[in-house]
Parts: structure tokens; C-alpha cells; sequence
């Protein structure tokens, strides 16, 4: 780990103003992602910003929705009355992630944030464009048994590892963030970028910017799952993910919202699915015929190729356990 310079920023504005002097420094909060990057020298920030005295840490109802602060921690928003009571999807994604002890310490802002957990990404003696653009993929012919099925390119198959990022694409949230150029908003699902020919960049933030909260709209979700498939039960990240949200009235589908993670190199949405699904009965079959839906253009690199037949599988039965026909 090389030598750094760390300071407190007492406001977004000076955070933001902070990282304009340095633009090789970076922030940090709960850093238990940062903290590992730079212990392994895959990334070496020359500042760091200590962004955890910022009012950044709200989760609070509010007439566009629910807001939540980039420094909410996760096992408290995880808790809250509001997010267990009316956006029960994402709770259900928290508990999922991670340990206790992690989900103690990480923040909304920086689980959005946090690389992928790609072997040949985090050994540096190996290739990798993301963290090394232009040295190639030791993935494509490599262990890629974690890898993605979904969007991804000749340059990186890495997936997103986040659970909470799953439940928020599925929840049509919006990310608010600010920089120099004052504040703006991104659609959950565009602040995460497929790999395509620059896998080095993750997301849609622009430089300097810093991500504030996320705002979830308000839905009439009534039937809710999160199902998580992994090598273990706990501190294991996801082979393939589902976050199912939908309305059911009687026994007809009335909205659907679903969303895959341990599949792609940003949550994934499963549009055609749910576009099949919306004014159907909730039925194993109607189900199975949304999840061939999902899975079409899917492709496997070897040693993930299970994770195509997986896939569907666990489409089904998030679908049923969230409905309660399993």
C-alpha cells in the first residue's frame, strides 16, 4: 500500500471540492471494498476523503418516495420500519449480502459503488482490462465459473457482485448525486454500464461527482422475494440472483418488476419477461414461459455454462415464493 494523504470533508461541497484538487484521491466511508483494493494494490489512491460526517445518512418517506442517503448503513436501512414495511424487496436483498459484521460497516453509496470480485481483477499479476485496460481477459478462457452470462464483451465477463443494487434496479430507483456542476439524477438501471469496449469505468458518474442517496419510488408491490443461490449460506456471492416485486389481484399478474444479479456486469432487467407476465395468472406455467423469455441471448464461457440452465430455474421459483404457489 503506497502512502496517501486522508482528509475530512465537513460538506458535500467541500468533498466534492476536495477531489477536483486531487483527481487521483477518492472517497471513503465504510471502506470494506476500498480497504481490500488497496491492501492488494489494484487501486492506489494518493488522497482520501473521509466523507462520513456528510448529512448523508436519511432514510426518510417523502412524496416522490423513499429516500435513503448515500451513508445510510445497510444493516440500518435493512432494519428500518419503512424499508421492512413498504419496500420489503430491498430488506429482504440486505439480509442476503454479505456478514453482519460487513453489513455493519458498508454504506448504500459505496455497495453501489464496490468492484467486482473477479479473480483475475483482483490478482495483478494476471490480465485484466478493467483494472488494467488493454492487457486482455484472463477470464475469457480462464476459471470463469462466476462470470456472466448476460451483455457481456470480448474485453471483461465480470459481474456486478452487489445484492442491494439487484433489488434497487428491480424498484425503479433513482441514484441523486452532485459535482461541480450542481446535481442531477440517473435511473438506477443506467448508473451501471455494461463492459463493452471500456470495462475500466463501472458506472455513469461523471468526474468529481459523488453519489447522495437513491430515491425508491413509492409502488403497490404486494408480493416480494429475493432469492439468492450461492456456494454457501452466508459471505458468498451470488451464482445467480433474483429480485421478483409484483402486484397480484386475485390471481392475475396486475404489475411485475424483476431483476437478475451474478449475470452481468450491472443488475440485470428481465423486460420481456415482465412484459409477458402482466395481465397473466401467477402459474408455474406462465412463469416458466417468462423465464425462457429472460434467458434468451444468454451465453456461457465454459465453466459457467450451468448458470444457463440455473438461471430459468431460479426465475421460476423466486416467482412462486414471492406469489406463494411454490
Amino acid at each position: 500500500m503506497i502512502n496517501f494523504e486522508y482528509i475530512r470533508a465537513s460538506s458535500v461541497k467541500a468533498a466534492v471540492e476536495a477531489l477536483a484538487k486531487n483527481p487521483t484521491g477518492g472517497f471513503i466511508a465504510g471502506g470494506t471494498n476500498l480497504i481490500d483494493l488497496m491492501k492488494r494494490g489494484v487501486t492506489a489512491p494518493t488522497r482520501l476523503i473521509d466523507i462520513n460526517n456528510l448529512p448523508l445518512k436519511q432514510v426518510e418517506e417523502t412524496s416522490a418516495g423513499l429516500h435513503i442517503g448515500a451513508l445510510a448503513i445497510n444493516s440500518e436501512v435493512s432494519a428500518n420500519d419503512l424499508v421492512k414495511n413498504n419496500y420489503p424487496l430491498l430488506s429482504m436483498a440486505f439480509a442476503a449480502g454479505a456478514s453482519a459484521q460487513l453489513r455493519n460497516m458498508a454504506t448504500v453509496g459505496g455497495n453501489m459503488m464496490q468492484k467486482t470480485r473477479c479473480s483475475y481483477f483482483y490478482d495483478t499479476a494476471m490480465p485484466c482490462n478493467k483494472r488494467q485496460p488493454g492487457s486482455g481477459c484472463g477470464a475469457l478462457q480462464g476459471h470463469n465459473r462466476m462470470h456472466a452470462i448476460f451483455g457481456a464483451s470480448d474485453k471483461c465477463i465480470a459481474v456486478h457482485p452487489s445484492d442491494m443494487c439487484v433489488a434497487l434496479a428491480a424498484l425503479n430507483a433513482t441514484v441523486t448525486v452532485s459535482g461541480a456542476k450542481g446535481e442531477r439524477k440517473i435511473l438506477f438501471t443506467d448508473f451501471h454500464r455494461l463492459p463493452g469496449d471500456k470495462p475500466e469505468l463501472d458506472n455513469t458518474l461523471q468526474k468529481g461527482e459523488i453519489i447522495t442517496g437513491v430515491i425508491i419510488p413509492k409502488n403497490t408491490f404486494n408480493k416480494n422475494h429475493y432469492l439468492k443461490i450461492r456456494d454457501r449460506a452466508s459471505y458468498a456471492f451470488a451464482l445467480i440472483s433474483v429480485a421478483a416485486a409484483l402486484e397480484v389481484s386475485g390471481d392475475t399478474i396486475k404489475k411485475v418488476s424483476l431483476a437478475m444479479g451474478g449475470v452481468a456486469h450491472k443488475p440485470w432487467r428481465l423486460t420481456e419477461a415482465e412484459k409477458f407476465l402482466v395481465g397473466k395468472t401467477a402459474t408455474k406455467e406462465n412463469f416458466s414461459k417468462a423465464a425462457d423469455l429472460a434467458i434468451k441471448g444468454a451465453k456461457g464461457y465454459g465453466h459457467n455454462n450451468f448458470k444457463l440452465k440455473m438461471a430459468p430455474i431460479a426465475i421460476v421459483e423466486a416467482l412462486m415464493i414471492a406469489t406463494g404457489i411454490a
